[in-house]
């Protein structure tokens, strides 16, 4: 029996013996293991029913007071005792999980076991134990802090009359049983792909059950992939009442009261310059040369005032802040915003009076950032152009030179600061990569018909460095008020990243300079030199898998990318919540400037969780644009199976390696149970597999002759092999 040195003061407060806070700490404290209440009501010599119910309240109490922590199997332990962390469990396909954190770099290890007791999405609190075998930190679950609450989407099945739902996402590593729907099953055959609301989370895998809540299709096509990556991805797809509400309130057109304090630029002839299907225009330019004696370029950088039409707090602003971007799908795009705003009166379409929030830059003789002011205007376009035909009128087409005739003086205005600025290169400093993008052409049915490469010509280039300079010239304005504000932060690489991307690159008889911690600048020398060699796609991809993911904070940490101090994004509030967010706090602070304001817009506490929130949907985004993409991808491969192609090896791993297949910009794995010559090891630090006994190898950049022999539509994966006669 534990002696209790405070008992005396506790018996003065408490008729029923309870031992003290401090007796119970001290006893979980020095244990070895986890204690469950049935070995401290030994430990306290504690037997009659009153006194267990009162130790209960107790131990509720000192858990309420995080004085211990009540785990899974029922036992007690203090936050000293181990090492307590927060994270999100991630769930892979073989039934083992990962728990990821925001403090560690690494994630930590969950077993078969300890997935058993959490599934993939929930926020739990673990302690870490220490290393196995094989060099993991482990994590055991002690308790689940925000189960996920997400629908899942999966396969509806049948087998002797139990139902059932296999989840399209293997990370969840289970079965649904179904016991009701909301609606009719007799509208579900088997096979159906349908959405699931999970009611119970048992500790055991094969009880959990769930309510079918919607039918999604049987039939795989374009349309029902992306449905499924929008619930897969929980994306806001639809628009509440209250938000339809608020439109109907929107004038089509404006009025002599939205001109208030507005400076008139209608004389101007911006232009808007984007792709040929692109259908909302949130940015127009113009510029020229300086006169009177004065060197250098004036550069206005129209931008659509979306902040006056999507108030804070308002229905609009809410659905907007929940979806915070605008989601690209092939044939679909999921707007941030309504049509109404997106493509009606924000967008600033040709020869219509718009409302615009502007940056007007003096530039020097080499295209550097002398001065800017931002101010309220209202703009009329006068052309709509794609970079193609703004391209081929620099480039000498006579027939679009005489269609655009009126307007062509101002077009090689901008030919002419597209060379100041393509010869000294506003960021020189910052890594360009040279993106080669794979662009489809869709059927009907919205599938892939051709595949071929989106080259990006200097037109493309051109925009880019007017919105670049915007940005900068944004950051530059809102970081002198030291108003909370989202800065667009792209931390520099880790060492481990530095060291492997270096180790690569010995192998391909290359270096980065630059010594332990490399600048930008090192990263973009080494792109320069490398740009006319075969494999510049090949070692463009690694580093950017090297770097790091840029994100929202209002913490200005500068972008190693662009080397740049401070950088915003400003350019794009139709379609980015963070540049909304940008337009507010600047029009905020010119009515600071004329003291007509006092006051924050936003407190610093707030803006940090718009940062994390609006990263992680630029994040879901991207994953669930991917998603369609990759089945796109597989649907179009499935027509090739038996084709002998030609590829570039993008990739290695040790089950395998991936070739990007150089006819459709399309990777597919080879792998390493196919290639039955030899046996195979993996040199991690080489990137690539060995023969044992040939010592044959494969390794980034070999060029290869591969058959396509599968093709997976729901682990979007294409097999190949390699061709061995050709």
């Amino acid at each position: 029996m534990v002696v209790d040195s405070y008992q005396k003061k506790e018996t003065k407060k408490y008729k029923i013996f309870i031992p003290s806070r401090e007796q119970i700490l001290l006893l979980l404290k020095t244990a070895k293991d986890l204690i469950s209440q049935k070995i401290l009501e030994k430990k306290f010599s504690i037997n009659n029913q009153e006194e267990k119910k009162a130790l209960r309240r107790r131990l509720r109490a000192m858990e309420r007071d995080g004085q211990i922590i009540y785990t899974r199997n029922r036992c007690y332990i203090t936050p000293e005792n181990l090492k307590i962390v927060k994270g999100k469990v991630i769930g892979h396909r073989d039934g083992y999980g990962f728990l990821r954190t925001e403090t560690f770099k690494d994630d930590f290890w969950l077993s078969m076991e300890q997935m058993k007791l959490c599934i993939h999405g929930d926020i739990i609190l673990a302690h870490i134990v220490n290393s196995d075998r094989k060099g993991r930190n482990s994590a055991k679950v002690l308790k689940i802090l925000q189960p996920n609450n997400v629908l899942i989407v999966g396969r509806y099945c049948i087998d002797n009359k139990k139902k059932f739902v296999i989840p399209n996402d293997s990370r969840f590593n289970f079965k649904i049983f179904i016991f009701d729907s909301l609606v009719s099953n007799e509208d579900i055959s088997v096979g159906t792909i349908v959405v699931v609301k999970l009611k119970e989370n048992s500790a055991k895998k094969n009880k959990i059950k769930g309510t079918i809540v919607e039918i999604l299709g049987k039939d795989m096509g374009t349309d029902l992939a992306i449905n499924i990556a929008l619930r897969t991805h929980c994306i806001p797809h639809l628009w509440s009442k209250e938000v339809e509400r608020q439109l109907c309130e929107i004038n089509d057109k404006i009025n002599q009261k939205d001109f208030r304090n507005r400076i008139d630029l209608r004389h101007i002839p911006f232009f808007t310059i984007d792709e040929e299907d692109a259908r909302d225009f949130d940015d127009a330019v113009f510029c020229k040369k300086k006169t009177n004696g004065e060197k250098g370029w004036k550069l206005w950088v129209a931008i659509s005032d979306v902040s006056y039409y999507v108030k804070p707090d308002t229905a609009l602003d809410k659905a907007a802040s929940k979806r915070g971007t605008s989601v690209y799908f092939p044939s679909l795009v999921i707007p941030m915003l309504p049509e109404k705003i997106s493509v009606d009166v924000c967008s600033l379409n040709p020869h219509v009076e718009r409302l615009s929030l502007i940056c007007e830059m003096n530039l020097s003789n080499k295209g550097e950032l002398i001065e800017y002011k931002h101010y309220e205007a209202i703009i009329c376009s006068h052309g709509r152009f794609t970079y193609n035909e703004i391209f081929k009128i620099w480039n000498g087409d006579i027939e679009l030179r005489f269609k655009y005739k009126k307007l062509l003086k101002y077009i090689q205005n901008l030919s002419s600061l597209q060379k100041i600025l393509k010869k000294y290169n506003i960021s020189k400093r910052g890594i360009y990569f040279e993106n080669i993008e794979a662009k489809f052409t869709l059927d009907f049915n919205f599938r892939i018909k051709s595949i071929y490469q989106n080259i990006r010509n200097d037109a493309h280039k051109f925009i880019e460095s007017c919105m670049i300079l915007a940005n900068i010239a944004s950051a530059e304005f809102v970081k002198k008020y030291k108003h909370p504000v989202l800065f667009r932060n792209h931390d520099r690489p880790t060492k481990d990243s530095i060291i492997n991307f270096r180790s690569v690159l010995k192998k391909l008889g290359l270096s980065l300079l630059g010594g332990e911690i490399p600048e930008s600048v090192h990263y973009s020398d080494l792109l320069k030199n490398i740009s006319n060699r075969p494999d510049y796609e090949m070692i463009q991809t690694i580093l950017l898998r090297s770097m790091k993911q840029a994100v929202y904070s209002p913490d200005n940490c500068g972008h190693f990318g662009l080397s740049l101090p401070s950088y915003v994004h400003f350019t794009s509030p139709i379609r980015r919540y963070p540049d909304l967010l940008v337009h507010r706090v600047i029009k905020h602070l010119l009515l600071k400037e004329k003291n007509l304001s006092e006051y924050d817009l936003y407190n610093l506490n707030e803006v940090k969780k718009i940062g994390l929130h609006c990263s992680m949907t630029e994040r879901r985004a991207d994953e669930a644009t991917r998603d369609v993409v990759d089945w796109l991808k597989c649907d179009f491969m499935q027509k090739k199976i038996g084709y002998i192609l030609t590829g570039v090896i993008s990739n290695v791993t040790s089950f395998g390696f991936f070739v990007r297949l150089n006819q459709f910009f399309i990777d597919g794995l080879v792998h390493i149970a196919t290639l039955i010559d030899d046996y195979y090891y993996f040199d991690s630090i080489g990137l690539k597999l060995i023969g044992k006994s040939s010592k044959n190898t494969y390794c980034l950049g070999d060029t290869l002759k591969v058959k396509v022999i599968a093709v997976n539509l729901n682990e979007r994966k294409i097999e190949l092999s390699l061709c061995m006669s050709c």
